[in-house]
């Protein structure tokens, strides 16, 4: 595989999984990690995606936000747009961070009164610009590559919360796996969220569906409802239909 053929996937892995590891490319691939990582700092160096420790983030994340870095926005768009379906006044909502959160919260109606949690200032910031909504941000170590808070401390605070419904967005979902990631903090975090909430909707881009990472979040029974940018009755979502609510 040519040099450029091997970045533009690259490209592509991690504007799909916002997060890419040095070492699962490299298995990918089939070549060297010091050869992954040479491709990971060319592409920092030309501005096409946020070089970390071992590995890389999708240009989305860097904040403030530009139109033309955001991977798919339209289709985050109509995601958020089926989701505010499963949102009503009198509830106690809990949502993650990232793109399609963002998207969510500018699309929340201003004549809905409820109270929403968060682990993202981003998201929390957007959803305090509607003066009927309670907004409470979750405390904790915000990490600077994500733009969401972490940690211990966000981990005790969700024990004491109880809520409607949580909001979630996915790094990878296949119908044996469920929702999986490749960062062990971001896992326990979310597991903490599912486990104080009576409900979940996942929002994934049909892109994700049918992946898998190496850490597992929870298992496809535990979800409520999947929001993708398909048609609920799309053949490729069939086997998630059979199992729980697609929007």
């Amino acid at each position: 595989m040519l040099k450029e053929e091997r970045q533009a996937y690259i490209i592509h892995q991690i504007n799909i999984h916002n997060k890419v590891l040095s070492s699962d490319l490299s298995v990918q691939l089939n070549v060297s990690e010091d050869t992954i990582r040479r491709d990971l700092n060319e592409l920092a160096e030309s501005g096409k995606v946020l070089k970390v420790y071992g590995g890389a983030l999708s240009k989305s994340f860097q904040y403030p936000f530009q139109e033309g870095n955001v991977y798919a926005k339209e289709a985050k768009k109509e995601i958020a747009s089926k989701a505010i379906s499963l949102i009503k006044s009198g509830m106690t909502i809990l949502v993650g961070g990232g793109t399609s959160m963002i998207e969510l919260a500018r699309l929340v109606p201003k004549d809905i009164q409820c109270t929403f949690f968060t682990i993202s200032p981003l998201v929390a910031l957007e959803l305090a610009e509607k003066e009927n909504l309670e907004v409470i941000l979750i405390g904790g170590k915000l990490s600077r590559n994500t733009n969401v808070v972490s940690g211990s401390q966000v981990i005790n605070e969700l024990t004491d919360i109880k809520v409607d419904l949580c909001l979630l967005g996915t790094n990878s979902l296949s119908v044996e796996e469920g929702v999986t990631d490749s960062d062990w903090e971001v896992v326990q975090i979310k597991k903490a969220m599912i486990r104080c909430s009576q409900k979940l909707g996942v929002l994934s881009i049909v892109e994700k569906l049918n992946s898998n990472q190496k850490l597992r979040v929870c298992p496809l029974k535990d979800i409520s409802y999947l929001i993708t940018d398909l048609n609920p009755k799309h053949p490729s979502l069939a086997e998630f239909s059979k199992q729980i609510t697609v929007i």
